[in-house]
Formats: structure tokens, C-alpha cells, sequence
């Protein structure tokens, strides 16, 4: 391309450029719009895409020069703080860790694993140059949020020596031949930008206080002792900055029996509402307030008494719970009668709810070992419909109470909840449960996973904790034994796809996350000890990605067409393939996770449901089956928006919310632009999120779902005054397209929606 050479011409030109957009009152953009076929050997309207490139939307590269200002202004800080030349940016290594381990900051186990030649030979590969990688909100959150400050809020850590210090406190527990060579290939994935950790890890590792999981799931069993230990746990691990969701499908329903006293039951709504004030009441770290997802199941006969209605703004306040998020667990069968119409089209299909305990009583229902079992227990597998067998069989039974709807009446409250709040979630139960890789546990037909977790990516192995007994020991301590259900964790790390890909690092970048991913289940500290051995037993993990609209931008490729449906297929199977090489690789050197025996990993079922019969996967297969697994769950996609601001990307799998607009938070508001935006990328981004039709984004999220073996996070945009039929039909083609949970519906009416900061890996 030919373009001016002469910085006096290029000025002039930007100048006339600006003139004409002035006078004319319309911006770069709007011009841009307007240029069709440009011919390459016209120099001016070379000249004119030159001058359009870099003042498009006002200059997006300022975002840059301001980073760099920034930068000297923590260089600043950093060298007041710690004593030394600001000229030097960096400061001693050495001498950081020894000043925040005095100060208590940085955890004493660093100095215990580290020799002070080996800091000293790790402070040599700090790459200070690569903190010019950042653009301005990127660098500003990091150091605002995640950088070491002393008590006194004093800036001691500069961008490099966080990422050090991750790599650093990720590898401590290697063997010491290798722990070096890791920990430099672990600041090279962090430093270069081509992943990042997630907000908890971020943020606390290497610190003496704060765990690194990002997001927690407990299921409460239909007892008062349940319900109050569950709120203990919820407070605790929100002190320690983890978010939670909750599984409620268990307790019993509004006008239950409570020993035999008949209609005593105030129903979930109440203790809901405790989990509220617990969320509100402990917060993170004092940085936010606790984030917590409440899920009930369509078939729960509170579902229409009061819990579809807790975060709308009608309604009896004394039944409102504004603060959590709310789920809805959503079977095939459901989904099925919403289908149901008769000749004239009118909607013909009814849905019964009851209540579990009801259920247990009446229904007889036994596992082997016989403990009574409800309709939540069971899920629709290939084969056969274990859960639409006893659904019908509970539906026909003359004496057990329930409350009966049209079906289309229920998702209507759904939907009418869902464009005022944005939720609930959908959690698609017997889709989740068919892709289980670690359904063997429980056996055919019994449902291991009730609902997903705070950002509906969290897709494991799920049961209640139980307290066994209660006794007095011989010093007089009152002595609480607790059986330890499966309190799931989910430890995440996503690739920054634009990076990664652009520098075709997939195949070194993956084993490398895969092991530091890993490594955080052995490093934590969790406060409830049940989450800690369901971590351990099953070393579940969550590599996702970010940057996807920014990626389509660069590789030219449109949002609304088959190639993008296409491309994330491809794609997502080349990460899926290298994220279980590299689990296999780890268990062959560690162990695989307890439970891999019979799992889908070991029989090789997982492999043949997914299709993958090239030679390579067959190979890979193999391999697994001999050498096992490390982790029992490998792959989420989390929402990704602030750590995908510090990469300088788009959110998660997300569209760009616009062009160009204002971010703002409690402390900053600035002016974003798309990243890399240039006249030639700028067509891939033009129609943003609320003018997309989601349908594409439905075909990518299931292409994408495919290769994924927990779930996405992924939300739907839509118009505030969109048909209720339109949005009915973006849920059915949702489940049509086997998709395991959407997250929010987003609608242009609500105020923007504050998410988790915790699973923003």
C-alpha cells in the first residue's frame, strides 16, 4: 500500500481529514462508511486511508501513550516506596520480597522455597519492556486492583513483579531441577499477554492472606442444620473473595409438613433471603460485596411461589432478595411441552411442580443403599428418559400434592424476569448430566450436577454435606462431625485468543497453563474443609478463553456467517485437544485424579461422544486410557471482562458491547474503543452487541459447547422491546443446539449489570 512518507504531508493530511469531518459534522467512522472500492494506485486516497487509520474513532492508539505516562507515574511511586532511581523502573527483586514479607504482605513461603541466587537470576528475566504491552484501562485496573501495596496503600509491586511473583508462588512446589525453567515459561505466558490467571489468583498469589479459587457450588440438603451450616460456609468463602452458587432444589416447598405438623413450611424464599443478607453483610476483602446464585428446579413447587419474583421490582418486598442472582434448573421434558400447541396454535402443554419432600414421602423412590430419592435425582440420559419416566410417574400418583401451569405460563414469568433483572440463568439439567465425563460415580440415570455456579460456566460433581453426629468429648468441647459432600471448586486461567493465536503459541502456551492451573489445587487454602477434598478428589480445573470478537476482527471474518460458526469449531477442538494432552502429560508424571477410574476419560466414551476419530485423537485417546488424567473437569469459558481489560481484548465470547463507548466503574470512567480498531478491522465491528442476531451467536456457542467439557458463559443480547415469542425462541434454539446454560439476558433497558469479579479469569 502506498502511503505518505513526509511527517509534514501525513499531518497535512490528518488535518484536511479533520477539517471535513468538522465541517460536515459527521466522524471518522461515518467517512469510513462512505469510502467503497479504493483504488491502489491513488495516492491521495491512499493518503486517506493512511489519515483514517489513525484518527478513526478519535485516535484509539492514545489509549497507549496514556499507558505509557501511567507508567512512569508507578515507576514513580514504586522507587519512593521501595527507595531507588526511578530512571531504573525496576527496582531489586530481592529486595521487594524481603520488604513485603516483613511487612506481612507477601506469604514467608516464598523466601522458604526461593534461594536468593535463584531471585536473583529470575529478577534478571523481568522484561520491564513489556509493560508497554498494556493499553491505559488495562495497566490502570491492574495496578487500581492487583498490584502489592503496603498497609498504608503504598504502590510496592510494578506489572512484571506481579507476574513474577504468580509464576513464582504457581511453581514453588516442583521439583527444584525444573522449577526455575517453569517459572520463566510461566512468566513468559503472563507477560506476553497470552493468558491470564483468574481474579482471585491475580490478586492473591504469593500474599500471606486470600485463597486462589474463583468460584464455589454447595447443594443444601431439606434440614435446618443444612441450611445455617451452608450460610456459614457462604460467609467464609466470601471473606476470602470466592463466589457461590447454591443449590436449593432439595429443601422443601411453601405449605410443606415439618414433623408431621401439616402446611408449616415458610418454603425456601425466607432462607434465601439469609443467603442475601450474608452476601450483603461479608464482603470480599472489602472490596465488594458477596456474590452469590440461588438455582431451583421447574419442577419445584416454589418456583412459582415467589422465586421467579425475588429480584423484580413488584411485588411484596418482604419476599425480595435483590442481591443474589437467581438460576432456574431446566429439564428436556419442560422444554418439550413448550412445544406442545393444538391445531389452532394455542400453547397446550402443563407442567406440574411439587415439593421434594413430598415427593420422598409418597413416592417410595430408593437408591441402593436406601436412601430416599426425589425427582431432582434423576436426568434424562441417552437411551432412555430416566427423569420424564418418574416426572410422569409422580404426575399420575392420586396423592401427592402439586401445583399445575400451562407451561408456557411458567416461562413467561421467566422471560418477564429476565428483561427487567437479567435473570435467571438457564441451567439445561439433562444436558449437563449427558456430558458428564464423571457420571460413573452415581450410575445410569442419577444425576450428578444440579446446577452450574455464579457465572454458569461450573459444571461438576455436586452432593450436600451432612453432619453425622453430635457429641461431648473428654475436655468438655462440644464436637460437631460433619460428612463431607462434594463442594465443587473451580480453579480458571483463559487464553488471550488474539495474542495467542496471532503468535501461534497454543501448542507451548497450553501444558503450561494446564500445570499452573493445576498447582493451585495443591497451593490453596481454603476455609471449608469440604470444598478443599472435593478440590483434591477430583482436581477439577477451568481453562477458558477471551478475546473472541477481537480475534473474528483481526482475521476478517464477520460475526453473522457460517466461517465464524466454522472457525470456533476448529479452533476450540485444537485447544481441546492440547488441554487433555497436557492433563494426560501431567497425570503421567503426578498421578491422574482418584475418581478416573470408569470415568468417560478412562473408558474412552468421552472421546466417541464428541466424534473425534482422526488419527491424532485416537492416539490421544490411547495414551489416556493408559496413562490416566490429572484432572476429573478441564475446560469453562468465564466472563473474562476485567482480566480481559488488563489483556487489552474483548470480553469472554461476548460481541463488542459498541464501537466506542464509556466504561465505567465506582472509581473510573473512560472513553474505550475496540482494540486494534483500524479502517480495515473496523467492518468486523460495526454492528455490535444488541444488533447482532443472536442465532449466530447460539450456532458459535454450540460449535464452540462441543469441545468444552464443563460450560460457557454465555449471555444473550436483545432489544428491550423484543416479541416474547422472539426471545422464547432464542431460549429453544438454546437448547435445540444442546448449548448447557446461558447466563444473562441482556436487555437494552437495564442498567448495566455489575457480574462476579471473581470468575473474570
Amino acid at each position: 500500500m502506498s502511503i505518505p512518507t513526509d511527517s509534514e504531508q501525513r499531518s497535512t493530511v490528518i488535518a484536511a481529514i479533520q477539517e471535513v469531518t468538522n465541517k460536515y459534522g459527521i466522524n471518522a467512522k461515518e467517512l469510513l462508511d462512505r469510502i467503497k472500492d479504493v483504488d491502489e494506485e491513488d495516492a491521495n486516497q491512499q493518503s486517506l486511508l493512511y489519515a483514517l487509520h489513525h484518527i478513526s474513532i478519535d485516535q484509539p492508539n492514545w489509549t497507549f501513550l496514556a499507558s505509557k505516562l501511567y507508567l512512569n507515574e508507578l515507576y514513580k511511586k514504586a522507587s519512593e516506596s521501595r527507595g531507588y532511581d526511578p530512571s531504573q523502573k525496576y527496582g531489586d527483586f530481592y529486595q521487594l520480597i524481603k520488604l513485603l514479607t516483613e511487612k506481612g504482605i507477601y506469604s514467608p513461603s516464598l523466601f522458604g522455597s526461593y534461594s536468593f541466587e535463584e531471585v536473583d537470576e529470575l529478577m534478571t528475566v523481568i522484561e520491564s519492556t513489556r509493560d508497554n504491552l498494556f493499553n491505559f484501562i488495562g495497566l490502570f485496573l491492574l495496578a487500581d486492583r492487583y498490584l502489592a501495596r503496603d498497609h498504608e496503600k503504598h504502590i510496592f509491586e510494578l506489572p512484571q513483579e506481579r507476574f513474577m511473583i504468580i509464576a513464582m508462588t504457581l511453581m514453588q512446589q516442583e521439583s527444584k531441577e525444573k522449577r526455575l525453567s517453569l517459572v520463566k515459561e510461566a512468566y513468559w505466558a503472563l507477560s506476553n499477554l497470552y493468558m491470564t490467571v483468574a481474579t482471585p489468583t491475580l490478586a492473591n498469589a504469593g500474599k500471606s492472606f486470600g485463597q486462589l479459587s474463583s468460584c464455589f457450588i454447595d447443594t443444601v440438603d431439606d434440614s435446618l442444620d443444612s441450611i445455617y451450616l451452608n450460610n456459614w460456609d457462604n460467609a467464609r468463602l466470601s471473606k476470602d473473595g470466592g463466589g457461590i452458587g447454591i443449590y436449593y432444589g432439595k429443601v422443601r416447598a411453601l405449605g410443606s409438613d415439618i414433623k408431621s405438623f401439616k402446611e408449616n413450611s415458610s418454603g425456601v424464599v425466607p432462607w434465601i433471603r439469609l443467603v442475601n443478607d450474608t452476601a450483603v453483610s461479608v464482603d470480599q476483602l472489602g472490596q465488594r460485596q458477596g456474590a452469590i446464585a440461588v438455582y431451583l428446579d421447574l419442577f419445584h413447587k416454589d418456583i412459582m411461589n415467589g422465586f421467579l419474583d425475588l429480584k423484580t421490582n413488584n411485588g411484596d418486598e418482604r419476599r425480595k432478595a435483590h442481591d443474589i442472582f437467581t438460576g432456574v434448573t431446566v429439564p428436556d421434558l419442560f422444554m418439550e411441552k413448550l412445544q406442545e400447541v393444538d391445531d389452532s396454535g394455542k400453547s397446550i402443554g402443563y407442567w406440574s411442580t411439587f415439593c421434594p419432600h413430598q415427593v420422598k414421602q409418597i413416592m417410595g423412590w430408593k437408591d441402593d443403599k436406601g436412601k430416599a430419592l426425589g425427582l431432582e435425582d434423576f436426568f434424562d440420559d441417552t437411551g432412555r428418559k430416566y427423569f420424564t419416566e418418574k416426572y410422569e410417574e409422580a404426575v399420575n400418583h392420586p396423592l401427592l400434592p402439586r401445583k399445575t401451569y400451562r407451561a408456557m405460563d411458567v416461562m413467561k414469568r421467566i422471560m418477564v424476569a429476565q428483561l427487567e433483572t437479567g435473570t435467571p440463568y438457564m441451567f439445561y439439567r439433562d444436558e449437563v448430566n449427558r456430558q458428564n465425563p464423571n457420571k460413573h460415580i452415581l450410575g445410569k440415570g442419577r444425576t450428578s450436577i444440579f446446577c452450574s455456579n455464579l457465572c454458569t460456566e461450573i459444571t461438576q460433581n455436586m452432593s450436600a454435606t451432612q453432619i453425622v453426629k453430635e457429641y461431648q468429648d473428654e475436655d468438655g468441647n462440644i464436637v460437631i462431625v460433619r460428612k463431607p459432600g462434594d463442594f465443587v471448586v473451580c480453579n480458571l486461567s483463559s487464553i488471550h485468543l488474539p495474542n495467542a493465536v496471532k503468535a501461534n503459541v497454543l501448542g507451548r502456551l497450553i501444558p503450561i497453563q494446564m500445570r499452573m492451573l493445576d498447582n493451585v489445587i495443591d497451593l490453596n487454602t481454603i476455609t471449608v474443609g469440604q470444598a478443599q477434598i472435593t478440590n483434591k478428589k477430583f482436581r477439577a480445573v477451568g481453562l477458558g478463553t477471551f478475546g473472541w470478537h477481537h480475534l473474528l476482527a483481526t482475521k476478517g471474518i464477520h460475526w453473522e456467517s457460517k466461517e465464524a460458526v466454522q472457525y470456533a469449531d476448529e479452533l476450540y477442538e485444537t485447544i481441546a485437544y492440547y488441554t487433555i494432552q497436557s492433563s494426560m502429560e501431567l497425570a503421567k508424571e503426578k498421578g491422574a485424579y482418584s475418581q478416573f477410574e470408569g470415568s468417560e476419560w478412562h473408558t474412552g466414551d468421552y472421546f466417541q461422544r464428541k466424534g473425534y476419530e482422526s488419527k491424532q485423537w485416537l492416539n490421544l485417546l490411547e495414551e489416556v486410557r493408559v496413562n490416566g488424567v490429572r484432572n476429573g473437569w478441564m475446560m469453562a469459558v468465564a466472563p473474562n471482562s476485567s482480566t480481559a481489560k488488563i489483556g487489552g481484548s474483548t470480553d469472554g465470547i461476548d460481541p463488542l458491547y459498541a464501537v466506542e463507548y464509556a466504561e465505567e466503574k465506582k472509581n473510573f470512567k473512560f472513553i474505550v474503543t475496540a482494540p486494534e480498531l483500524t479502517h480495515t478491522t473496523y467492518p468486523y465491528y460495526k454492528k455490535a452487541r444488541y444488533e447482532l442476531d443472536q442465532r449466530w451467536s447460539i450456532k458459535q456457542n454450540a460449535s464452540r459447547q462441543r469441545h468444552i467439557d464443563q460450560s460457557i458463559s454465555f449471555n444473550l443480547y436483545v432489544r428491550h422491546n423484543i416479541k416474547a415469542i422472539d426471545l422464547l425462541n432464542l431460549h429453544l434454539e438454546a437448547w435445540k443446539q444442546k448449548l448447557k446454560t446461558t447466563y444473562y439476558v441482556r436487555s437494552t433497558s437495564q442498567s448495566e449489570i455489575d457480574e462476579c469479579q471473581a470468575c473474570h479469569s
